[in-house]
């Protein structure tokens, strides 16, 4: 059974949904962590779908343990160069998969090590599901706020071991990932700043998830960039505007980072506009939120 946000979730996601029969029509199946696309968000739009070369970069899978279990991530980065600024890229709903690492690439392209977590590691294989209700249920809706963060503290870590500066680390995501931005940003003393791509604003408290972004606008530890779109589905403009309420008036109690806080809202742009493998994709809302984020975490010290 799904909670109301995860069939807000849900609904956010159409038209691009994937079913059980249509997975049979689909080639580009995910086969290694970062490597090709997840069945659920098939098929994809070839005809936008960026590819960016691995040339000049160091790039591939690693893992790094956090308390006996090892963490599988997709990492990029310039060639043979040291002391990198880091970012970590947050996946989207369908977890680490080839519009993930292409991401993690144009960072690299841009001189950042850029790392990318499986946070659903330890509750199941995103790439196996072709239903995206049963990836909400059987995985998603599993997975600890408290894991994610913990996972996200060892990518720092291992960034630092290999070749990043560990105190010029930023932070981006998307959908899914958007709100573990907001949330880093708050309960992590590791980043200089984050880029929020559609991440829900608020949400149902559970055990599991017991804050959201909006509930701890007020302990904001670093500078949040929101990407959003007018007409997203899932996620109401009129949440926006009570985060900008809440980040204003921490900023107004004397917390700088919530005072630096800024929204961009594409008002043609739905949910996932960035994803320029699905049909949801808006070039120039994409590319405009590409190169504030970049101005954003060299502008914040990343």
């Amino acid at each position: 059974m799904l909670t109301a946000d995860q069939k807000d979730e849900f609904n956010a996601l159409l038209p691009g949904k994937s079913t059980e029969a249509g997975a049979t029509r689909r080639t580009a199946l995910k086969t290694a962590l970062g490597v090709g696309y997840a069945a659920t968000a098939l098929p994809i739009m070839a005809q936008t779908a960026i590819k960016t070369p691995a040339s000049g970069l160091a790039a591939g899978e690693g893992i790094y343990d956090i308390e006996g279990f090892s963490v599988p991530f997709y990492y990029a980065a310039p060639e043979g160069k040291q002391n990198l600024p880091v970012i970590l890229v947050v996946q989207e709903i369908f977890g680490v998969h080839e519009y993930i690492a292409d991401t993690c690439r144009r960072f690299a392209k841009a001189g950042y090590l850029a790392i990318a977590p499986d946070l659903y590691a330890r509750q199941g294989d995103a790439a196996k599901y072709t239903d995206i209700g049963r990836l909400l249920s059987e995985v998603v809706a599993k997975v600890p706020d408290a894991q994610v963060m913990a996972d996200l503290d060892g990518a720092v870590q291992w960034a630092g071991e290999n070749g990043g500066n560990s105190k010029r680390v930023g932070i981006t995501g998307f959908c899914w990932g958007g709100r573990i931005v907001w949330l880093y940003a708050e309960q992590s003393k590791n980043i200089k700043a984050g880029v929020a791509w559609y991440g829900r604003l608020v949400g149902e408290s559970s055990e599991l998830t017991p804050k959201h972004p909006l509930d701890l606008a007020a302990g904001l530890k670093a500078p949040v960039l929101g990407l959003y779109g007018g007409q997203d589905g899932g996620i109401a403009l009129t949440t926006v505007n009570q985060m900008k309420d809440a980040l204003a008036e921490a900023g107004k109690k004397g917390n700088q980072a919530a005072r630096a806080s800024e929204f961009v809202v594409y008002p043609q742009a739905p949910h996932a506009f960035h994803a320029d493998y699905r049909s949801s994709y808006v070039k120039e809302a994409a590319e405009d939120g590409f190169k504030r984020a970049l101005e954003w975490f060299k502008g914040h010290g990343v």
